[in-house]
């Protein structure tokens, strides 16, 4: 260290404060990655797993899980909700949304139908009919998808016919638009070969994916080690001036 001045006590705690800062956050962006990516693996895997009892997770799902559920109930035809431009492809297109009335019980499913492409035109796509008496469904029990900010509010409340539409889906919204309490899930209705609605789901952290979380964090780490070398930088001895 002969090469180095004896740094001041504020820039060394500065310096450790920082690097020390700037490590924690890229270690928990890891653990961010790790937890995403485990995530997406146990979904995939819900696809396959045993039937489970919507009774024991409707109300209290598990965090960590995706449960396979069996249910019966009757649509609201006339309450359609559609979700604009969900980034499927170029043509456009919408997610479809219906309430389904379970038996017994006040509060309403929502079902994702899946995603009715377009035709490039901007045109709204032509709904099919959905039955008006008792169906069975099957599919995952998983969460609404992602909601954000959206200009002049409430956009449910500002429309009188259905389907309504709209950038984002808040259950919230959806629920003082029907005025009838929710499942905090929704149902995510298997693939089905014979429907005209696309069934690709997935989790949706096109935002916040693992591989994002990981180039975050060795931002921080970079940070850390420039913090360090900035220290030892500003205290290198300089030799004498020439004159």
């Amino acid at each position: 260290m002969s090469g180095f001045r004896r740094p001041s006590w504020w820039a060394l705690l500065l310096t450790v404060v920082g690097a020390l800062l700037f490590i924690r956050l890229g270690v928990w962006q890891l653990h961010r990655a790790d937890f995403k990516e485990a995530l997406l693996r146990r979904y995939a895997a819900s696809a396959t797993a045993p039937w489970q009892d919507f009774a024991k997770v409707a109300d209290a799902p598990p965090d960590d899980g995706f449960p396979r559920v069996q249910i019966s109930g009757r649509y609201l035809v006339d309450r359609i909700y559609l979700l604009d431009n969900p980034n499927h492809d170029e043509r456009g297109g919408v997610e479809v949304f219906v309430p389904l009335a379970l038996r017994n019980t006040p509060k309403l499913l929502l079902v994702d139908m899946g995603f009715l492409p377009g035709n490039g035109t901007g045109q709204e796509p032509q709904l099919p009919a959905l039955p008006t008496t008792d169906v069975t469904l099957q599919g995952l029990y998983v969460p609404p998808p992602p909601i954000g900010f959206e200009m002049g509010g409430n956009a449910l409340a500002q429309q009188t016919r259905w389907p309504k539409k709209g950038i984002f889906l808040d259950p919230a919204e959806v629920a003082h638009d029907l005025d009838r309490a929710l499942y905090p899930r929704m149902l995510a209705l298997d693939p089905d070969p014979a429907s005209i609605y696309v069934r690709v789901h997935t989790l949706d952290f096109s935002s916040m994916p693992p591989a994002r979380h990981r180039a975050y964090a060795f931002q921080w780490f970079t940070f850390a080690l420039a913090a360090v070398v900035l220290l030892l930088v500003l205290h290198r001895k300089r030799g004498p001036r020439r004159p």
